[in-house]
């Protein structure tokens, strides 16, 4: 019997961006569901229970950091592996990304190897 597809939320406010790792994440296989900002983004995510999510740290409402310091408070969302995907570079940023439970912490612009290495990444981890 094949393996149920794997879930990923992309949670990209640049509809472009948000389009373009959805489509990376639909050729590699996985159900993909999108959200254009942090608040709907929460609900998605605890509706769901997604295998994987793909967080943008700037957001237009709420930070995506802060969408991942919620996520690692709930104990029914603090499993699921985060992938953030921003353009802040800074050695700085990244920390904090991953001071707030990052699993992963690329930044942007992003190829698709590179994604769906760090997504098969972080499932192999949390499997």
């Amino acid at each position: 019997m094949p393996e149920p597809q794997k879930t990923v939320v992309v949670v990209e406010d640049e509809t472009d961006a948000a389009e373009m790792f959805a489509e990376m994440m639909r050729v590699s296989g996985f159900r993909v569901l999108k959200s254009y900002s942090s608040g709907p983004a929460i609900n998605l995510i605890a509706n769901e229970q997604p295998d994987v999510v793909i967080l943008d740290v700037m957001m237009p409402d709420v930070s995506g950091l802060e969408v991942l310091k919620y996520m690692r408070r709930k104990p029914e969302l603090a499993h699921i592996p985060v992938i953030v995907v921003s353009a802040k570079s800074l050695p700085g940023d990244i920390q904090t990304g991953l001071e707030a439970g990052a699993s992963v912490y690329l930044t942007k612009p992003v190829g698709f190897l590179d994604l769906k290495q760090a997504v098969e990444q972080v499932l192999q981890r949390s499997s």
